[in-house]
């Protein structure tokens, strides 16, 4: 409790006019550059900024895992940042991904974090983890998708998630962001576990293992496409990818307006070569920052992220797979007014090479 007072009240103390930050808790280096204030950010407030031209603000950045997406995604997003005047440095942290990150925001020690869409709408909206306690944040960009990715095996007869009924299926750990799609997927389709005939609380390889030694039917993936594990259990085992679509994805997503449709191509090898297309649903990742940012900052870092996702040097798989032109689109977290500022005069832009 006295290292997280310390590091709470050296990072407001030091943060200035930017903004409340976010970070891991939990990170050691996180906690250390909060206790040295290396990267604490700007101690100048706004009306100085603007008296002597922007000042130089440091940025701590939240990612997740790292051995997940987010993680090397601020990794690749330093040296485009600190690219930036206005920018003097980026320190990347690992943390515990969406709610820790956010928890972190309104604690003041991370200054931008990546998250996920169903975890931002609770938090900015006081709903479940986040009851009675709104957090203060905004989005600068919408990135890639988590994708709910259904697979069974293909002597499961399971063609549709009401198939899922009396079968043995994998619906991620306890808690994680893999059960909750579960868990409202098959509400949508009118189920529950009661009505499965095995719950298997596994992550992602030890549902592939399950469904190899033929202890699973199907399991429940949420993330990326493709998936590393899902590959991998194609390469070993026949499987059949189960469509979330028709009245299920129609509940899903009038019940729970963070979710939307993504389409599994086929015909592509970097996702899955799959004979034919297949229907589901995703949660879209957000860039976000406090809503104290200054509002130059915040139009400084969206213009450089979206200046780096049209060159040539985007080496994230999952950064690839980010339309630059619906990035400011269907969010449920509102823009950051310099975010869109940007946005509203990158549209302007375009408008005005239209002859």
């Amino acid at each position: 409790m006295l290292s997280r007072t310390l590091i709470l009240a050296a990072a407001l103390g030091l943060s200035g006019a930017l903004l409340a930050g976010c970070s891991d808790n939990g990170n050691d280096a996180a906690k250390k550059d909060a206790d040295t204030g290396n990267m604490a950010g700007s101690a100048t407030d706004e009306s100085a900024q603007a008296d002597a031209g922007q000042q130089e603000v440091n940025l701590i950045f939240g990612t997740g895992g790292t051995s997940g997406s987010y993680y090397p995604i601020g990794g690749a997003l330093k040296p485009i940042f600190e690219a930036s005047d206005m920018i003097g440095g980026v320190q990347v942290v690992s943390t515990g991904a969406s709610v820790q990150n956010i928890q972190n925001i309104q604690d003041g020690l991370n200054q931008i974090a990546i998250v996920m869409s169903d975890v931002a709408y609770d938090a900015v909206n006081g709903k479940n983890q986040f009851e009675g306690a709104k957090a203060d944040i905004a989005t600068l960009a919408g990135l890639y998708p988590n994708v709910v990715q259904i697979v069974a095996t293909a002597d499961s007869g399971i063609q549709g998630v009401a198939d899922l009924k009396g079968k043995r299926v994998g619906v991620g750990k306890v808690g994680s962001g893999v059960e909750q799609s579960a868990q409202k997927v098959l509400e949508s389709a009118g189920l529950t576990y009661d009505d499965l005939a095995r719950v298997s609380h596994t992550g992602y390889a030890d549902s592939v293992t399950e469904m190899s030694n033929g202890n699973l039917d199907a399991a429940f993936f949420t993330s990326g496409v493709p998936n590393s594990s899902i590959t991998g259990l194609m390469q070993t085992s026949d499987v059949t990818f189960v469509p979330v679509e028709g009245e299920v994805s129609d509940k899903l997503l009038e019940a729970y307006p963070y979710y939307e449709t993504y389409t599994i191509p086929a015909g592509k090898p970097e996702r899955y070569g799959l004979d034919n297309a297949v229907t589901t649903v995703a949660i879209r990742n957000i860039l976000i920052v406090p809503t104290s940012m200054d509002e130059a900052v915040a139009k400084e870092l969206t213009k450089r992220f979206d200046d780096y996702l049209g060159s040539d040097k985007v080496s994230v798989g999952a950064l690839k797979d980010i339309d630059p032109a619906s990035m400011d689109e269907n969010l449920v977290v509102p823009l950051h007014p310099g975010a869109k500022a940007y946005y509203d005069d990158r549209e302007g832009a375009g408008d005005s090479n239209d002859d």
